[in-house]
């Protein structure tokens, strides 16, 4: 007994198609995959003006967030560490886009706005009166330019 060939489950005819239909199916995708890649790139973009408005504002930073903060800091000591980040913010809430910050100059702090601001004048008034040290840097360079500011709380035994 011979083997006889299964049938294709679909026709060729809905398969088979010419050069420029094929270019067009091709031109559809490729229109589609843009789209999707411009909304995604658009729900970014809105995150983070939203965020920026956020990291804006000159609110005092709550006693929940400073009571956080303190047991997530005895819990990274105990492993030994020597420092935690505090937060990381985009470049664009410095005044000179962390130019200052990349410069190691010492009016930096003049630079923060918003948030950023906040968090340097918590650490000043009540962090570095118990020797605790601020480090400042920008921890990524897109396209070259700078991008987010990592702001860390240091300690030495």
């Amino acid at each position: 007994m011979t083997d006889k060939p299964t049938a294709v489950p679909a026709a060729e005819d809905d398969l088979l198609m010419s050069v420029k239909e094929l270019k067009h199916y091709v031109d559809e995708v490729e229109m589609a995959k843009a789209k999707q890649s411009l909304s995604a790139y658009n729900k970014a973009h809105e995150k983070q003006q939203e965020l920026l408005k956020k990291l804006m504002s000159n609110d005092p930073i709550d006693d929940a967030t400073v009571h956080s903060f303190l047991a997530r800091l005895k819990s990274v000591a105990t492993t030994g560490a020597n420092e935690i980040m505090i937060g990381r913010f985009p470049s664009e809430l410095c005044t000179d886009h962390g130019r200052a910050i990349n410069q190691a100059e010492d009016g930096w702090p003049d630079t923060l706005q918003g948030r950023p601001r906040k968090v340097y004048e918590f650490w000043k008034e009540k962090l570095s009166p118990l020797g605790y040290k601020l480090k400042v840097l920008i921890i990524d360079w897109p396209n070259g330019l700078p991008g987010d500011v990592g702001m860390y709380l240091t300690w030495k035994f």
